[in-house]
């Protein structure tokens, strides 16, 4: 099986604009694609996951990947997605999670002479000159055509700055760039950035009278209805130090029933043939299939020994054993304590269970917290230097696990 059959019998493909075009290229290895990042983080979630695995599949078909830092566009926000409008960053700041993002993306793809590049949209956007572009690009793009775009529409109601209705002008003028500088022939990405991407391609036919083209993946969406990446409201983030190995493992460990086997088709490098067996699993073999998507994607992210490390924690908590020796942990220190006191809500903010404290007292006001396996549902429930020396577990809603000690 070639590469975009391939893709297509892992259900990534929602739509491309000529299948048989695009098929032959990335077949031959002909495709140099980009796939653009805007840097308003300093690092990737899980949410990037599948375009990040995306790049490798088509990178070891021999196709070369260009990897677009968004240090312009970043600037200017993707209205995507969104019911308001991105905080705006510093350049010093996009600069440093562009950095942040080449190293974790150096564990998916191979950076170098003839494979893998990055770029950043900074380098020749920042420099046009205004009139310039709209002479240039803004007489291609038809106003009432970009007000039907989904990505725009979401945002009438609530109000669409026109900062932000640069964006798609942006994003196309990147493709045309990329066509004419680095031989790029094709631009991925997400099912929702379908209206943005078309544009490129529209705005390279009408300039230079070439075809360039557009595949997109669909994007994983869990059972409640959120994107990927997305857990109780917080990121899953594939820096360690924002979301550890063991919370990275869980969150892939506790997918749903029904998405685990579409998750392990999409995400893993697992053979079709293995998969179509796991797809006939039911009942608790269930639970291994969970295992299985969680530690190959936990090893992808971050290594083999920590993903074996999050796999043997997992299974002493929530099995016959009583370990904690790989649960995330927080340690507190004398000054975090008041009258060498903490109280819970404290403790869920310091752990970093809840963004702040109002979500902390809700999360306690509906029942969502135990500590050392005694629910809390007093918000002026406060625990001791004692306590917190011996360790106190904490466990927010069904699966969440936290160690604080001082």
């Amino acid at each position: 099986m070639q590469i975009y059959e391939e893709l297509e019998a892992r259900g990534l493909i929602a739509q491309v604009t000529s299948r048989e075009e695009v098929r032959d290229t990335v077949n031959n290895g002909k495709a140099t694609f980009y796939i653009g990042y805007d840097c308003t983080a300093d690092s990737l979630t899980a949410g990037h996951f599948m375009t990040l695995v995306l790049m490798k599949r088509l990178q070891m078909a021999g196709n070369r990947p260009i990897a677009l830092i968004g240090g312009a566009t970043t600037m200017i926000g993707d209205p995507s997605g969104r019911t308001d409008m991105r905080p705006m960053l510093t350049r010093e700041d996009i600069n440093h999670n562009a950095a942040c993002f080449k190293k974790q993306m150096e564990r998916f793809i191979e950076f170098g002479e003839g494979k893998a590049q990055m770029v950043n949209n900074a380098d020749w956007t920042l420099e046009l000159n205004y009139v310039d572009l709209l002479r240039e690009v803004g007489s291609c793009f038809s106003v009432n055509n970009m007000l039907r775009a989904d990505c725009y529409k979401q945002r009438m109601e609530k109000g669409l700055s026109f900062l932000e209705f640069n964006y798609m002008i942006m994003q196309s003028y990147d493709f045309y760039h990329l066509f004419q500088k680095h031989g790029c022939n094709m631009q991925c990405g997400g099912n929702d950035q379908w209206s943005n991407m078309l544009g490129g391609t529209e705005l390279i036919r009408r300039k230079l009278g070439k075809d360039a083209h557009v595949l997109t993946i669909n994007l994983l969406t869990d059972s409640q209805g959120n994107k990927m990446g997305k857990t109780a409201g917080n990121a899953v983030w594939l820096d360690p130090n924002k979301t550890s190995p063991f919370d990275f493992y869980q969150y892939w460990r506790n997918v749903e029933d029904a998405d685990v086997i579409k998750c392990i088709r999409m995400l893993t490098f697992l053979p079709l043939e293995e998969i179509e067996e796991m797809s006939h699993w039911e009942g608790s073999q269930l639970n291994r299939a969970k295992e299985i998507l969680a530690y190959e994607l936990t090893e992808m992210v971050h290594g083999e020994e920590e993903a074996k490390k999050a796999q043997e924690g997992a299974r002493s908590l929530f099995g016959a054993g009583s370990s904690t020796a790989n649960m995330p942990t927080t340690h507190l220190s004398p000054e975090d304590m008041l009258d060498g006191q903490i109280s819970i809500l404290e403790l869920l903010f310091k752990t970093g269970l809840a963004a702040s404290k109002g979500e902390a007292r809700r999360l306690v006001q509906q029942g969502g917290v135990s500590v050392n396996d005694t629910k809390v549902s007093d918000i002026a429930t406060s625990f001791s230097a004692d306590q917190l020396n011996k360790g106190l577990i904490i466990k927010k809603g069904k699966k969440v696990f936290h160690k604080a000690v001082l």
